[in-house]
Formats: C-alpha cells, sequence, structure tokens
C-alpha cells in the first residue's frame, strides 16, 4: 500500500516547461498524476474491501494458529488487513463466550452483578503471535527506510553525474551511453524518502529534458528514441484497454494503477503524437476508473438495503409484546418467529461497516432480552404448576376421606365446596392432570352414586323431568312446519334447561329429539351459525355438572391462543406489501383470516361468559 502512495505522490507534481517541447511533457505528466490520483483512492477503497473476504476462523484456537503461521512467514510484512481481521474476530469470540457464560450462569440462578468470567487461557498466546508479528514488521519498515535514505542519496549522486552532463551538452561534449547508463541506474533505484520524492523527481525530469533539449544530437537517434518510447506506451495502452473487459474490477483497478506507472518511466514521444497517446491511455484508464466506481457504489447501495433488513428484524424482534405472552404454546409460537427471523438475518450480507457491528449488536440484544423473559416466564410458571399440584393432591386426599361419610347433606356440601375450589386452581403439569382429575371425580362420584341410591325418591322427580322434555319436545316439533317466532323458540329453549335431570337411559335419545327439532326451527328462522352455536351451548352448559371447570380452561386456552394467531397476522401484514396485485390479493385474505379469528374468538369469550354465569348459578 505504501509502495502505491509514493507512486501517486511521486505524479501529483512535475516540472515548470522552459521550452515548447518541455511544456508538451509537462502537460502530459501533469494529466497522468491527475488521473492517478483518482487511481490512488479508487485501490485504497478495493484494499478494504478485500479485508472483508479473508476467511474467517471459526473458532479462537484456529485464529492463534492462523497468526503464529503469519508471524513465522514472510506473509508477517503483507497480511496487515489480515491480522487487524484476525483480532477483532478473536476478541469478538471471547465476548460470546463470555455473554454464553453469563447466560447460563444467570439460567442456573446466579445473579448478573456476581457474574466473574473465567480467566482466558488463550489470550497469552495470541499475544504472543500478534507481538512477533509487530516486531517484524516494525525491523521490515526500519529497513526499508533505510532502504529508501540509502536510494535517496544514490538518486542525488545522478542527478550531480546529470548536471555535469547537461553541462557538457552545452559546450558540445555529448555523452549519450553515459545518459542512457544514469537511466537505468535511475530506474533501477526504488523506493525513497516519501517527503523527497516530489522535489527529486523535479529535479531528475529537468535535467533529462535539459539534456534532450539541449543536445544537440543527430535527428535520426531522436527519432529512433521516440519510436521506441511510442513503442513502449502503445503496449501499454493495448494493455489498459484490455482491462476494460475484465470482470474482477478490483483486480482490474490495481493493474491500471501499474499501467500508469509504466507509462509515467516511458520515455517521450514525437510532440505531434503525445497528445494522441495520452488520450488513448486516459480513454481507457477514464472507462475502468467509471466501472471501479459503479462498483463501489452499487456495493454501498446493496449494504444500505441490508441495513435496513436488518434494522427491520430488530424492530419486529423490540416491538414484542411479552405481556399477551401468558401461556407455554404462545411462547412456543413467538420463539419460531424469532429463530425464523435469525435465520433470514443471516441470510442478508453485510451492512456498511460503520454500522455492521452496531446492528448486530442490537440484534443480539434484542434476542438476549427475548430469551431472558422466555426464561424467567417458563421459572414462573413451573414454580406456579408444582404449587397448584400440590394443592390438587390435598383435595383429592379431602375427597378421599368425605366418600364414605353417610351424612349426605354435609358432606355433600363440602365436596361440593371442593369442587368449587379445584375450579378455582390453576393449571398443573399436563403429565399429571387428567390422572389427577379422574382421581377426585372418582371419589367424588363414589360419594353421590351411594347418596342417589339411598334416596330413590329421586326417582320419581326423574321420571317428572322426563315427562315435561317430552311435552317440550312435542311442542317444539310442532313449530317446524309454523312460522313461530325466534322468542316462541327461546320461552322453550329456556324451559327446556330449566328441567332437571331424566333418567340417565332416556338421556341421550331425548336429547337427540330435542337437538333435531331445535335444528330444524333454526334452519326455518335462518338464525346466524354462530348464534345457533351459542344458543346450542347454553342449552348444554344448562344442565350444570363437574366438567364445566375443564371446559372453560379449555375454552380460555383457545382463545389465547387464537389471540396470539391474531397478532401474528397482523405483524406479518406489517411485512406485506400492496404494490403489486399479487401484494394486495394476499393482503386482502390476510385481513379476512383475522377477521375471521376475531370473530371465532368472540363466540369463544362469550361462550366462557356463559360457564361463568352457569357456575355462579
Amino acid at each position: 500500500m505504501s509502495e502505491i502512495k509514493k507512486s501517486d505522490e511521486m505524479l501529483q507534481e512535475q516540472p515548470i516547461a522552459t521550452t515548447p517541447e518541455q511544456a508538451t511533457d509537462a502537460a502530459t505528466n501533469n494529466e497522468v498524476a491527475t488521473d492517478a490520483t483518482s487511481v490512488k483512492f479508487e485501490v485504497e477503497e478495493s484494499v478494504s474491501e478485500d479485508a472483508a473476504t479473508f476467511p474467517r476462523p471459526a473458532t479462537r484456537e484456529e485464529i492463534i494458529e492462523r497468526l503464529q503461521a503469519i508471524a513465522g512467514s514472510d506473509d508477517a510484512l503483507n497480511c496487515k488487513s489480515e491480522t487487524e481481521m484476525l483480532k477483532v474476530q478473536f476478541y469478538k469470540l471471547r465476548t460470546m463466550e463470555i455473554d454464553a457464560a453469563r447466560k447460563e450462569y444467570v439460567e442456573n440462578g446466579g445473579e448478573p452483578a456476581t457474574f466473574i468470567p473465567a480467566a482466558d487461557e488463550l489470550e497469552n498466546a495470541f499475544k504472543e503471535a500478534m507481538n512477533v508479528i509487530k516486531e517484524r514488521r516494525s525491523a521490515w519498515l526500519q529497513q526499508q527506510a533505510a532502504e529508501q535514505q540509502a536510494n535517496y542519496e544514490s538518486k542525488l549522486a545522478i542527478i550531480d553525474e546529470l548536471k555535469e552532463m547537461v553541462d557538457k551538452a552545452e559546450q558540445g561534449s555529448p555523452a549519450v551511453n553515459d545518459f542512457k547508463t544514469l537511466q537505468t541506474r535511475w530506474k533501477e533505484i526504488k523506493n525513497v524518502p516519501q517527503d523527497k520524492v516530489n522535489d527529486l523527481w523535479k529535479q531528475y525530469q529537468q535535467l533529462v529534458e535539459q539534456f534532450y533539449d539541449m543536445l544537440k544530437l543527430n535527428i535520426e537517434f531522436r527519432e529512433y528514441d521516440f519510436k521506441k518510447n511510442l513503442e513502449i506506451k502503445s503496449r501499454i495502452c493495448e494493455a489498459a484497454e484490455a482491462l476494460i473487459g475484465e470482470t474482477d474490477i478490483v483486480s482490474a483497478s490495481r493493474q491500471l494503477q501499474q499501467l500508469h506507472t509504466e507509462f509515467r518511466d516511458a520515455g517521450p514521444v514525437s510532440p505531434e503524437l503525445r497528445e494522441e497517446i495520452w488520450t488513448r491511455f486516459k480513454t481507457a484508464s477514464t472507462t475502468i476508473n467509471k466501472r471501479h466506481q459503479a462498483h463501489f457504489e452499487e456495493k454501498k447501495e446493496r449494504e444500505k438495503v441490508n441495513l435496513e433488513k436488518k434494522t427491520a428484524i430488530c424492530e419486529a424482534i423490540e416491538q414484542i409484546n411479552f405481556e399477551a405472552l401468558t401461556t407455554y404454546q404462545s411462547w412456543n409460537d413467538k420463539t419460531q418467529e424469532v429463530l425464523d427471523l435469525q435465520a433470514k438475518w443471516k441470510e442478508i450480507g453485510f451492512a456498511p461497516q460503520k454500522m455492521n457491528l452496531k446492528i448486530f449488536e442490537r440484534m443480539r440484544a434484542a434476542c438476549d432480552e427475548f430469551f431472558k423473559r422466555k426464561s424467567e416466564f417458563f421459572k414462573s410458571v413451573k414454580a406456579s404448576l408444582a404449587d397448584n399440584l400440590e394443592k390438587k393432591r390435598q383435595l383429592c386426599e379431602a375427597a378421599e376421606q368425605l366418600k364414605e361419610i353417610e351424612d349426605w347433606k354435609e358432606t355433600a356440601d363440602k365436596l361440593s365446596a371442593l369442587q368449587k375450589e379445584w375450579k378455582g386452581i390453576g393449571a398443573i403439569p399436563q403429565k399429571y392432570s387428567d390422572a389427577l382429575w379422574k382421581r377426585f371425580v372418582s371419589a367424588c362420584d363414589y360419594f353421590f352414586e351411594r347418596r342417589n341410591k339411598a334416596t330413590s325418591s329421586q326417582r320419581s322427580v326423574e321420571l317428572e323431568n322426563l315427562k315435561q322434555k317430552r311435552d317440550i319436545i312435542s311442542k317444539l316439533q310442532a313449530l317446524i312446519d309454523e312460522a313461530a317466532p325466534e322468542e316462541q323458540l327461546s320461552a322453550l329453549i329456556k324451559e327446556w334447561n330449566k328441567v332437571g335431570h331424566v333418567p340417565f337411559r332416556d338421556k341421550d335419545k331425548l336429547y337427540k329429539e330435542y337437538k333435531q327439532a331445535v335444528d330444524a326451527i333454526y334452519e326455518k328462522l335462518h338464525i346466524n351459525a354462530n348464534e345457533r352455536k351459542l344458543s346450542e351451548f347454553r342449552s348444554n352448559i344448562a344442565k350444570g355438572g363437574d366438567n364445566l371447570g375443564r371446559e372453560r380452561d379449555r375454552l380460555i386456552r383457545q382463545h389465547e391462543a387464537m389471540k396470539v394467531e391474531i397478532k401474528t397476522y397482523e405483524n406479518n401484514l406489517g411485512f406485506l406489501s400492496a404494490s403489486n396485485k399479487k401484494g394486495a390479493s394476499l393482503v386482502d385474505v390476510m385481513h379476512q383470516k383475522v377477521e375471521k379469528l376475531k370473530a371465532d374468538a368472540e363466540i369463544i369469550l362469550k361462550k366462557i361468559r356463559l360457564i361463568e354465569e352457569q357456575m355462579e348459578k
């Protein structure tokens, strides 16, 4: 990189012309310098881009191995960009290890403030490799500085010799061969101190031009020299024009810079061809430079779009409503959404360099917050489930102690109180739910069956209820062919619900006849399907029973799941665009789904309220 800068700066200032031919040469050199300046900027950009193309080791051990390999080879002098990238990657991976350890520490019950990361066993090896690279590079730079100073002194000596030759040329004693030898020696000497480049070049170029202008060489020698220089510059132009079709834009820009150096070092051509050959070279250079600039503009635009996409993902995670996540299913569904967003993030390319690390840290912070809140929720729910499990076990034991008692009234009241208390207790772990419920119901059913046998008078009541319900069915069947108002149907349904239990063997058949008659009337009346479901549900729960609590819990879970699904659809609508017909169609479909879900959720909510009203009765 330093050689590129030095070569460019050598072209930025040229000697003052004192003759027409010198003026032409100076104009040519100034044009080269102007164009080379743009090349310098673009090459520096390409080097920055190359730094991002180095392979990134996945572990810190691999980073140390690579640094040690660099330290033990000549690459230590030319791998500054890769070395810096490896350094950043090393500490980035270390930070990720500490974050993971802290997260595990907190999940195991530790306090974040008391977390102390383990000592880094790899840091000493990392620093040793970096120090070796630094020392080798420092030594190399010192060597380069010494060589540049020696080269500078050698070129000063050549300038002194050139001055003598110019004086001899003025006196008519040309030394052409010696002059050519000095030119060759000058070209063989490479870098000199940066602050000496321009002044040294001015002196050399001015003396060369004076020698050519004042030296009374014969026309044949001068034309021969012009011809050779034209051949050299023509080949350079051909090489530059061939680079226009190069697919690797960065490589083409580098090669072009080298061609600028060769073009500058080539001697002058005949005055009438100078403008033509320079215009040809400059035209090819301009085309390559424009492609190079367009390449980086396109790259910047891609990175800008990538930043917008990554910002949208961060916002989607940051805007998660944690208050709405109240069930296992809702958390699991939302977790899958976050994982999908993380997968989408990985498919997106780099953001602009100055924002790439910031947007990554924002994404990581949003994800860390989500999984932290999820962990806290699961811990709290787990504790609540365990507490509810213990309470329901105690209720089972209490019911089992009461089931053999024959004080029917008092014991029935106590069991009813236990059932009500059972319904007020929240959920328990799924693997215990059915077995524990069966245990509790079995104890209750055992007592009530014994009581029913002991109170046979209940039989006559059930027979009377059977007669009343058959009368209601007859009235309903009579309404099927009549244009009866809905109020009359509702009155019969209420009357049916008020009637108590019937003999068990007649229950299913009787209810089937009742439901068929009601369905037929509903079809006649064209009652809304949702209202029918609600009316049927009201009829079913009017019979009461011990399953109302379980049904209520089931409906609550179903309602929460629908709320999460509605929220998911509404979030997804925010990512969709209606700028074309297909997008508008998809948006409409999703809106319809959301409206249907909301209607279904409202029906479920009404069912829950009906159950709660029945439970209060």
